[in-house]
């Protein structure tokens, strides 16, 4: 029984280092037309948080991106990712992560037995800025009151932040991501509160791929928390 367990765990883990889809430039089309069956109430909400993005004013990200990238996933959800902002495919497309780290965001998810139906995704910021360049503070100021409320609309369990920019904007400027990931916080979003997790962001992990093993680490632990809260 131990020895088939260890196997599982093995095969689990080279699924998610074995990165071999990741150089295919091609973006993958995620359109689909299923009905998670969502409350009137969200679908409103969602609806009207949307409007509002679209609707700001003095937003130079808008004027120059083809599309806005609101949210991939089920909205019923109870865990959610964040990631930083929408790179090219994205912004063509208007998904997030369906560019060669959307590839490798599934397989890390699949290595934990998730996938979109049953994960809700967004970003920090929702137009993609040129030239796929960092979120500058003052784009970061400007979109925090609608991924905060994006968050407490959603209410999920379980929170997941990709990478040091959805970090910094969520937890705070003065904490790096090397000390804080693998731990897990208690954060309150309106009446939504929820515990957050934060890991490397998957465009990091294929720059940086030895870190992928402390990706696994954190994932195992999101894996494990999901089953102690019985989602």
């Amino acid at each position: 029984m131990f020895k088939n367990n260890k196997s599982i765990k093995l095969i689990n883990y080279y699924k998610f280092i074995n990165y071999n889809l990741i150089y295919n430039n091609a973006a993958i089309n995620r359109y689909k037309e299923d009905n998670f069956g969502i409350s009137e109430d969200k679908f409103k909400n969602l609806e009207l948080l949307k409007k509002s993005i679209i609707n700001q004013k003095n937003c130079n990200l808008q004027k120059k991106a083809k599309n806005i990238v609101f949210s991939d996933g089920n909205p019923k959800s109870k865990i959610m990712l964040i990631g930083e902002a929408p790179g090219a495919n994205e912004d063509q497309e208007g998904l997030p992560f369906v560019g060669r780290a959307g590839i490798l965001l599934d397989k890390m998810l699949a290595a934990i037995n998730l996938d979109r139906k049953n994960v809700y995704i967004s970003n920090i910021i929702n137009y993609r800025p040129p030239d796929n360049r960092r979120p500058t503070e003052d784009e970061i100021k400007q979109y925090l009151p609608f991924i905060s409320k994006h968050i407490e609309i959603i209410n999920p369990k379980i929170l997941v932040l990709l990478g040091s920019t959805a970090m910094n904007a969520i937890v705070g400027k003065d904490v790096v991501i090397s000390k804080m990931r693998g731990k897990w916080l208690e954060k309150k979003f309106g009446n939504c509160k929820t515990s957050v997790i934060i890991t490397f962001h998957p465009a990091f992990l294929m720059r940086q791929p030895a870190q992928k093993k402390m990706a696994w680490i954190d994932l195992k632990m999101i894996r494990d928390k999901k089953t102690n809260l019985k989602i």
